[in-house]
């Protein structure tokens, strides 16, 4: 039972957290970098998450997204959807919810063939247990997300 309780107040931590950062933007960014300067072609490359460099950069839908190599960030250019994150990379939990919430390069999953990021790896085992279901959910109230 504490453990439900726990939580609970880390779900409502993080959209009273999350509603207060997420500035409503298309895609999660931080200062205009999108995912905080992580690469997002290497979480198809290198299974991992892996900061890149302003050196490798590209913009795309308002945001300058960085890489670690030359090759990543060619590979982004010629299919930006392929790779960029499901929901703006914001919160996939989160979104499920109606929420527009940040999240944590570690926190994240590769599923049919698209890449979801979460708050953080708490909430990314969560997320875990119904993943179908949550992405439905996510899928429905996105549209409506960017304009609460």
């Amino acid at each position: 039972m504490r453990a439900l309780a726990r939580f609970v107040a880390l779900v409502a931590f993080i959209f009273v957290a999350g509603t207060a950062v997420a500035e409503k933007r298309e895609i999660y960014a931080v200062d205009g970098v999108a995912l905080g300067g992580y690469d997002v072609v290497a979480y198809f490359k290198d299974a991992k998450p892996v900061k890149g460099s302003a050196q490798f950069s590209a913009q795309w839908k308002g945001a300058t997204w960085h890489f670690a190599s030359a090759a990543n960030r060619d590979a982004f250019k010629a299919d930006p959807a392929k790779y960029a994150p499901q929901y703006g990379g914001y919160c996939a939990f989160g979104a499920s919810q109606g929420y527009a919430v940040k999240t944590e390069p570690d926190a994240w999953k590769i599923v049919d063939g698209k890449l979801y990021l979460n708050y953080n790896t708490q909430v990314r085992t969560r997320w875990e247990q119904d993943i179908p279901g949550f992405i439905k959910a996510a899928d429905e109230n996105w549209p409506a997300i960017l304009k609460k």
